[in-house]
Parts: C-alpha cells; structure tokens; sequence
C-alpha cells in the first residue's frame, strides 16, 4: 500500500515538474516574442496607423465615388468600385501598415507584427470585396472559410509547417511509366476544390451567358435551345472538375481504374436517374415535346414550362406546377396536342327527342351555337354529325376546332354546350331524359294492382 502511494507521489511530482517546464518555456518564448522594446513598437505603430487611417478613408471614400463611380457602367466593374468606396477606411488603414513595413524594413527593424497585421487586413479586405460584389451567401462564406485561415496561418508562420503536414497525408495511386509512385495529398485535394470553386463559378457564367445567346437566337426551334443549353450546363462543369484536376496535378490515367465501380454504381443505384437524364435528352433530340406544348400524360393536362436534366415542368390549369420524371414520356407514352400545329378538335354530343321531325335543323342550331364561341375557329368550320338512333333520343355530334389548347379544353367544351342549350330551348327542342314503357302481358283481376314510381 505504501509503494503505490509513494508511486502516485512520484507520479504527481513529476506531472508538476513538466507543467513547470511547460510554463517556463511559454514565459520564456513571451519574453521573447512580445516583451521586448521591437514588438512594443511594431504595436504601437499599428494602432497609430488608425489615425490617418480615419482621417484619409472617408477623403478617398470621396473620391472614389466623384470621380470613379459615375464613369463606370452597372454591372460587376460598377460594385467593384462601390465595393472599394465602402471599404475605404480600410483601404487606407491597410497602405499606411505597408508604408511602415517597408519603412522598418528599410532600417532594418523587425517587421513580423506589422507583416502579420498586414495579411490579416489584405485577407479581410479580401473577403468584404467578394462578399460586396459577388453579393452570393455561398461564396462569401467560401471566401471567409478559406482567406482568414491562411492569412492567419502565413501571418504567424505556420502555413509552412501545415503544408508540409497536408503533403505527409497522401493516399497512393499507383506509379508512373518511369515507376515513380502516384500520390494525392490532402493538400491536392484542397487545391482541386478551390480550383474547381472558381472553374465552376466561370463555367456558370459562361453557362449563363451561352443560354441567353441561345434563347435570344430565332433561327432556332426551341427543342434544339433547350438541348443546346441542357449539354451546356452537363458538360461545362465536369470540364471544370477535370481542370481542376489536371491543375492539381492528378494523374486523370487513374481513373479508368475507378470505372468499373462508378459503372457498377450506376447500373444498381443510379439507374433510374441516369434513365432520366438519357430520356431528357432522347425527348429534346427527337422534337416529341418542347417548351410551351399542350400535353397529356395520365390524368394530367397543361402545357410544359421547362426541360430539366431529370424532369419536364408542366403547369396545370389549376396553376401547379407537376415535376414529372422524364422516362416516364418514354414508357407510358404522352398526347401532344400541339406538335405538328395548335388546331385541336373537341367534340361537343348531345342528344334529341324522337319528336323532333326537322334533323336538319338540329344541326343547324348546334353549328351555330358553335360559331358564337369566341375561340372557335372558323375555319375548319363546326360540323355537326348524326351519329345514332338511340333508345331514348336521336344522338348528334357537334365538331369545331380550337387553335388556343393551352387556355383549356374543358371551358371552351361548356362554352359550346351552353349555347347550344340556349339554342335548343328557344327553338322549343326537347332533350330526353332514358325512360321505358312498360306492358302488362296478363292481369288477374283479383290481385293488387303494382304502382311503378320515377323513371326507369
């Protein structure tokens, strides 16, 4: 018993002993690094650069936006320029610690305060331009995550020694034809995403302006705009991740042995959204459907509003908007009520007494109730058709054609029905109801007669 608490004795003295030493050598690197008469200066040197900082950043603010501002169009160079005349002060804090950096430099003073303050400032005037003129949450937060760590880093020496370590972290590829083994740090990887950050920010903007050139070109039918720009948005950015790549100094050989598991994956997990982006662009290639047709798939009725890489946006005449996966045009089929023209014909069947002797007047009225509607066309010209002799009436067909689907189908049908109704009735022209006469075969007279109720 008396041994292990000597043990712990020990044991505790020594743990002391090393937070001694510990301490000891903190107190020593202050005394050092900051008590010393050439850090008390470089400090006192950056806090009085605040002063004509504050005098001199709302003059160049001034300046900045009389003789600046008003010269540049709207658009990126403008916020550019209204970003600078935000951040003047400082703008100005940062040229006055690079006047007194290469002042103390000159007299061979230490610079290692001053040069930290000065990435810290070059980084955060970084991040406020970007932030100013990109005006995007995503970038800004981008630039905040990546500028402030490395300027912190590099401000007090020790992006070297991070760097050094991220390069240790490399997972093996392979080896090249002179057998020098393929590496691809942690470093690659951050550098390929960074590269691949601002390549994809470009691709954007080159995505953007080739779709308003293609939209703002007539010669071209909107199938082949909506195909042009579809490719355009696929394939730009995965030449942007290869840039990156190869700017990264990955070895793209190497990926031929990942391949076969990205085509395993796809065939198991992905199949159907890769069927859904092939069919999309099956649709736009073959012209079966485009932007602003009148559809019909299923139950659903509108016309179409956009083409993504994996669905087709239709809006309705209730005014939503159904997301409907592309392959499904592909195996279920669809009715395109505007693909060759707009001339749709709707039928509009109604039915007669048998009392009505003058068919041909019937016809007549339906016709013209017909030709009273607005949106029906002239030509074609309604037709009305008899159809049937039916048990309970004469049936009809009335016929007219529309150019407008995308306005409805069903509205225009009532429109028609209701003035052949108005028709009907003022030329005092029944439309039956079903109904059945009954005969009595046999009657015993002693039995109770049966009283049959309401139509049959």
């Amino acid at each position: 018993m008396n041994e292990e608490n000597n043990n712990a004795v020990i044991d505790e003295l020594l743990q002391s002993e090393q937070v001694t030493a510990w301490l000891e050598q903190a107190w020593i690197w202050v005394q050092a690094n900051l008590l010393s008469v050439e850090v008390f200066v470089q400090l006192g040197l950056i806090l009085g650069a605040l002063v004509p900082a504050v005098i001199f950043g709302p003059r160049l603010k001034s300046l900045i936006e009389s003789q600046v501002s008003r010269r540049v169009p709207y658009g990126a160079a403008r916020r550019l320029v209204d970003a600078l005349a935000e951040l003047a002060v400082p703008i100005a804090l940062y040229l006055t610690i690079a006047i007194i950096r290469i002042a103390l430099g000159s007299i061979s003073h230490p610079i290692e305060w001053v040069s930290a303050a000065l990435a810290l400032m070059n980084a955060w005037i970084l991040v406020r331009v970007v932030t100013l003129v990109i005006r995007s949450r995503f970038w800004s937060r981008v630039a905040f995550y990546v500028a402030w760590p490395i300027a912190a880093l590099d401000a007090f020496g020790a992006l070297g020694p991070v760097v050094a370590q991220m390069q240790q972290l490399a997972i093996p590829l392979g080896e090249n034809e002179a057998g020098r083994p393929i590496e691809f740090s942690l470093l690659d990887v951050l550098r390929t995403l960074l590269y691949f950050g601002v390549l994809f920010w470009f691709a954007n903007l080159i995505s953007g302006f080739l779709a308003r050139r293609v939209e703002s070109a007539e010669e071209l039918s909107p199938s082949l705009r909506a195909l042009i720009i579809k490719i355009a948005n696929v394939l730009l950015p995965v030449v942007a991740l290869l840039i990156a790549l190869q700017i990264a100094g990955f070895n793209l050989a190497t990926l031929a042995v990942f391949s076969g598991a990205v085509g395993l994956g796809v065939g198991l997990g992905l199949q159907r959204i890769a069927a859904n982006f092939i069919a999309g662009f099956t649709l736009i290639a073959d012209k079966s459907i485009k932007p602003g047709d009148v559809i019909e798939i299923d139950d659903t009725f509108g016309w179409v509003t956009a083409m993504q890489g994996r669905y087709v946006a239709i809006r309705t005449r209730d005014g939503t908007e159904m997301l409907i996966p592309n392959d499904r045009f592909i195996t279920e089929g669809v009715v395109n009520w505007s693909k060759s023209d707009r001339v749709v014909r709707l039928h509009a069947p109604f039915g007669v007494t048998y009392n009505q002797k003058d068919l041909k007047k019937v016809q007549e009225i339906a016709v013209n109730a017909a030709k009273g509607i607005e949106r029906v066309v002239e030509n074609p010209s309604p037709v009305c058709n008899l159809m049937e002799y039916g048990d309970s009436s004469v049936n009809f067909d009335l016929r007219f054609w529309i150019t407008d689907p995308q306005n409805g189908m069903a509205n225009v049908r009532s429109q028609v029905l209701m003035a052949l109704w108005d028709g009907l009735i003022e030329a005092d022209i029944e439309i039956p109801f079903p109904q059945r006469d009954l005969h009595v075969k046999s009657w015993v007279p002693n039995r109770p007669a049966i009283t049959i109720t309401g139509d049959v």
